[in-house]
């Protein structure tokens, strides 16, 4: 008989494995089961050199505090084809008095997607009466994106990122159960990296834990600066299944201050950092993403500014990065 320590395989190990084998678990969604709802982010319109939709993620001008409406309006006319609310943001618009049917009709008649928002339900806490309330609180926020006509919505690991735990098998069935909710709201939940926590910072971590949710509308919401955050490296995405990347966070980083200290605010344009972008959008071609590009930033530079310039410029920088990827 081997030893114990051989039979034993290390967090590592399996972390790899799940990554490999995520490819194989999304590489057919529908063939398994998977609901249109998990995937119905494609965007219209791609073509050889730009085979991605774009999509503004209002952090970008938030700073400005224009509202959301206003930010659709600007996301439509500098020419993303899609928006990503944050769930504050809308529910500041319903305390205004301010109807969503109103606003889902003013998102339509741009031609513009919602292919994602961005909510803060801590669902992953160990604390039993905190996840219920969380589940509660997913429940509210994907009603709100669903009245907006949207079909995912961000889960990062919100309220468990300043220690390691619970153990991934562990939130694999708390994810599980979080899809499950978004399968009866009709708005599918992301599995979010976060690069700074000690939970689910890793490609590995967050391919492990939607494998092992066993869900079919398991997806996972990956972000170049959190990539890069959390060290993983991005050769590792031409493992996965663009089929389970509705939404890719874009943006870039500067080669200062280092990744062990750098933070959100660093973010900036695409192209005008050192992210690897050519090897990232070819790789994601390669596998088959045909999501949404998001471009979420929060430079405090960029919010001094006016934001029709920050808009254009978001949309400008990404496509240019995209074709020249693309040798367009």
């Amino acid at each position: 008989m081997k030893p114990l320590t051989q039979l034993k395989r290390s967090r590592r190990q399996v972390i790899a494995s799940a990554a490999t084998a995520l490819a194989a678990a999304t590489a057919g969604p529908l063939a398994r089961g998977q609901s249109e709802s998990s995937r119905a982010v494609e965007p219209p319109g791609a073509s050889a050199v730009e085979p991605f939709g774009y999509c503004l993620n209002t952090s970008t001008i938030s700073g400005q505090n224009i509202g959301i409406a206003a930010e659709v309006d600007l996301a439509a006319k500098v020419g993303f084809g899609a928006i990503e609310p944050w769930i504050r943001e809308i529910e500041q618009y319903q305390r205004q008095g301010k109807s969503l049917k109103d606003l889902r009709q003013r998102i339509e008649d741009h031609g513009l997607k919602v292919p994602s928002a961005i909510g803060f339900a801590q669902w992953i806490v160990d604390n039993e009466t905190q996840r219920n309330k969380a589940m509660e609180q997913a429940k509210h926020d994907m009603d709100l994106v669903a009245q907006l006509g949207g079909t995912h919505i961000a889960a990062p690991p919100a309220g468990a990122t300043d220690k390691p735990g619970p153990e991934l098998r562990v939130i694999a069935e708390r994810y599980r159960a979080l899809v499950e909710l978004g399968k009866k709201m009709g708005v599918i939940p992301m599995l979010e990296l976060w690069g700074f926590s000690k939970n689910l910072s890793r490609i590995g971590e967050v391919a492990y834990v939607a494998i092992e949710s066993g869900h079919p509308d398991a997806c996972i919401l990956l972000d170049i600066y959190h990539i890069y955050k959390g060290g993983s490296d991005f050769d590792t995405l031409g493992l996965l299944s663009g089929r389970g990347l509705p939404v890719i966070h874009t943006n870039d980083y500067p080669a200062k201050p280092p990744r062990q200290t750098i933070n959100d605010a660093a973010r900036v344009y695409p192209g005008d950092g050192i992210a690897p972008l050519d090897q990232i959008f070819r790789t994601l071609r390669s596998i088959n993403f045909r999501g949404y590009l998001s471009v979420e930033l929060f430079n405090r530079t960029y919010w001094k500014q006016s934001p029709p310039k920050v808009a254009q410029a978001a949309i400008d920088k990404t496509r240019e990065a995209v074709r020249k990827a693309m040798g367009g």
